[in-house]
């Protein structure tokens, strides 16, 4: 599935179950919090759904109180599409922030279209796939701002149904039954914003490189190679400008589920997640924020991007894929916001997104 793991709107700001706790004599914890939500969440892969999600915030006793809290997640949704999601990633801060652990973990019943790879576009196909996913990063920090450290990648992903006479059902793309991928790889993550959910000002990504190979059951042997990072400038007081870089290439024997894709709920808005996809994706978003009165606020972005591989160059810089669209935010006291968007492009006309968190 690609789709971030938290892609839920929580249409009811306030928990079924609150519990909260201040302990700094405890041993282990402090700070500790529990907050359990209905969801409900509407995208264009998905139509709409819901289901019931918790997040838990907590601190360690023996760092400083001021030191940044930990996180844990979890959820179980259910679309109109008949897919289900069952997922609990984390972060995890220890020593003062000297160590960051994060992970995005969970097992999805998902249905996609697929379109072609690259240039060659095929009639849509839809196909159900299910799948266990985890991806973990363990860094330490080298300054402040500055992580580095380890990332593994892990997909068991089995497709179930496809179109009789699809290009899918053919065989003759790669990774169109199954595939099981495993990688282990170096990390460097890069922190430096003002704050988490709403970030005026200073910069958040991570730059990977991460070989797959044929061991402890993974069948396939290649290298992906991702940097995604996010630019935050604060214009006025109430505007920021955000702007997201996204370049990502894969060498060896990549399964299609694997490649490099545009669309989806913070990649592209406008395209179906996994519209486009190729060996290698070039990907430019540029977003202006606005806080408009009290707790409402307007959004206008754009994205362009360009696909490639390495049989029909790196990047095809004369295909340029475009996105556009404008949205309103209703903030929380954090500035968690509920955000509504709708997008457009060539491809797919124009989608509708309910979701909680800004796309980047």
């Amino acid at each position: 599935m690609r789709m971030k793991f938290f892609c839920l709107v929580i249409l009811l700001f306030f928990g079924l179950e609150k519990v909260s706790a201040q302990d700094s004599t405890h041993k282990l914890l402090r700070d500790k919090n529990f907050v359990a939500l209905p969801v409900v969440f509407r995208l264009p892969e998905t139509r709409w759904g819901g289901g019931v999600g918790g997040v838990a915030t907590f601190g360690f006793a023996k760092d400083s109180i001021n030191a940044k809290l930990s996180q844990i997640s979890f959820g179980t949704t259910f679309t109109q599409n008949k897919q289900i999601l069952i997922f609990m990633p984390f972060k995890i801060f220890t020593n003062n922030g000297k160590y960051y652990f994060a992970s995005e973990n969970g097992w999805f019943r998902y249905n996609y279209i697929y379109s072609g790879i690259g240039e060659n576009r095929v009639p849509e196909e839809k196909y159900d796939a299910d799948y266990e996913r985890v991806r973990l990063l363990a860094t330490r920090a080298i300054n402040a701002k500055t992580y580095v450290g380890l990332r593994v990648n892990f997909e068991n992903y089995v497709v179930t149904k496809t179109k009789k006479d699809g290009e899918l059902a053919s065989g003759i793309i790669d990774g169109s039954d199954k595939s099981r991928t495993l990688g282990l790889g170096l990390s460097f993550l890069k922190d430096t914003r003002d704050q988490v959910f709403y970030p005026r000002k200073g910069v958040f990504g991570e730059f990977f490189i991460v070989p797959s190979g044929r061991f402890f059951g993974a069948n396939r042997n290649f290298t992906k190679i991702s940097a995604d990072f996010a630019f935050y400038k604060s214009l006025t007081n109430k505007t920021v400008w955000a702007s997201n870089y996204v370049a990502i290439a894969n060498l060896g024997n990549v399964p299609f589920n694997q490649l490099a894709y545009l669309g989806g709920q913070s990649k592209m808005r406008g395209i179906f997640e996994g519209y486009f996809r190729d060996k290698n994706a070039l990907m430019i978003q540029q977003e202006v924020r606005q806080e408009v009165w009290k707790r409402l606020g307007a959004v206008a972005f754009g994205s362009v991007g360009f696909m490639g591989s390495e049989h029909n160059h790196f990047l095809r810089l004369n295909k340029p894929k475009f996105t556009y669209g404008a949205g309103l935010r209703i903030a929380t006291k954090n500035h968690l916001n509920l955000r509504l968007d709708y997008a457009l492009s060539p491809y797919t006309g124009g989608n509708f997104y309910a979701t909680i968190g800004e796309a980047f």
